[in-house]
């Protein structure tokens, strides 16, 4: 395996499973040392020890939808190993369904969580990854940030702006040594959308499937390289880029997609029954 992270330090939220664990086990097999953040304390320690526990990871609980614990976290990322080398904005958050559904609180934690906190963390880490020698920030954003979601429209909302302030800052950190760059998945095998399969709408589950061994691979590529953007899987990201341009075919072929993925997602209960 690649070595292009050897001495190196990464920052990664919602590490305790899914996409983020799957980063960081990355992270630490290319030779760096990483900080796990995320809510849960217990499946981030477990990690901790399965990686070569202290001296390869250190934990840092925090609940990113709250403006003091990011703070916390980029001072006690600092403090644990020095100043970091990659910031991982993964930690994410969604409630599916019709909005008048949803209480007004839970909308809200999703801005907090999906786009407030990268802003945060980002301007935050900006001074750290420069003492550093730079280093790179990577969003994991989401196919559903490249065409609105019905029954999605907030999440959508906030996976659209987390693109928007990649390739703003991109752009505006342009020969500073720190790149900003952005996944953009559709549906991933985690539990962020099985454990919860009756309320995805069927649509989703008409794009291939990735895993998040996929997913964390483009995260270190992107932070190697500083690549603007990494999508997967290419063909879904050209049918959003198309169905954002020309909205009526979206509407079309909506009971297609809806039937297709209908088809899809009886097929992963199955395999899961």
């Amino acid at each position: 395996m690649q070595q292009r992270f050897e001495g190196k330090i990464a920052v990664i939220t919602g590490a305790s499973s899914g996409v983020g664990e799957a980063v960081a086990r990355l992270f630490v097999a290319e030779g760096a040392r990483v900080v796990l953040a995320a809510r849960r304390p217990e499946p981030l320690q477990r990690l901790c020890r399965e990686l070569g526990g202290p001296e390869r990871a250190a934990v840092v609980p925090t609940d990113v939808g709250d403006a003091d614990a990011c703070a916390a976290l980029v001072r006690d990322a600092e403090a644990a190993f020095g100043p970091f080398h990659v910031l991982v904005n993964n930690a994410g958050k969604n409630e599916r369904g019709p909005m008048e559904s949803i209480a007004p609180e839970e909308l809200a934690a999703m801005v907090d969580v999906n786009l407030r906190a990268p802003v945060l963390l980002t301007r935050l880490s900006l001074p750290v990854l420069r003492r550093a020698g730079g280093g790179a920030v990577v969003n994991v954003a989401s196919l559903a940030g490249m065409i609105p979601l019905p029954d999605e429209a907030t999440y959508s909302a906030t996976k659209f702006g987390l693109r928007s302030l990649t390739h703003g800052l991109n752009e505006e950190l342009e020969g500073s040594g720190v790149t900003v760059s952005a996944v953009s998945p559709g549906p991933v095998d985690t539990p962020f959308i099985m454990d919860v399969m009756d309320r995805v709408p069927d649509y989703v589950f008409s794009q291939p499937m990735s895993t998040a061994e996929e997913v964390a691979a483009l995260v270190l590529d992107c932070a190697a390289d500083g690549r603007a953007e990494r999508v997967l899987p290419r063909a879904s990201g050209a049918l959003c880029t198309l169905g954002y341009l020309s909205p009526w075919l979206t509407r079309k072929l909506r009971p297609l997609m809806n039937r297709k993925g209908a088809r899809a997602k009886e097929k992963h209960r199955r395999s899961d029954a």
